[in-house]
């Protein structure tokens, strides 16, 4: 089950982000996901829920998935969202896109008293 530490690399990169910068909440975390990652999003945020559950860091925060779509490219010139087979040349198209799996934005709140 790779979507638990998928999970937990994101909640880590949210926490150190939110150490750093001195929040004192985490209130939501946006992460892109490429549609042939092989990665399941709903898991990712039940798991995540799960992983936050005791940190008081992230009482209340929200994970946002937002798929990708695939964009290719081919060395025929070709781009566009053809995964297999390049339908100009017939070769194999390159993925530029929609294979990553990347936290995009991490929402904090900071009291400055």
């Amino acid at each position: 089950m790779h979507e638990y530490s998928i999970a937990y690399d994101i909640f880590a990169t949210a926490r150190r982000a939110a150490i750093e910068n001195g929040a004192d909440e985490v209130t939501t975390v946006k992460v892109d996901v490429g549609e042939m990652a092989m990665v399941n999003p709903e898991q990712v945020e039940f798991l995540f829920g799960v992983i936050v559950e005791d940190d008081p860091l992230f009482t209340g925060t929200h994970l946002e998935c937002r798929t990708v779509k695939v964009r290719t490219r081919c060395e025929c010139g070709y781009e566009g969202d053809e995964k297999f087979v390049c339908p100009q040349c017939g070769g194999l198209p390159h993925i530029v896109e929609g294979k990553e799996i990347v936290v995009t934005n991490i929402e904090i709140e900071v009291n400055e008293s």
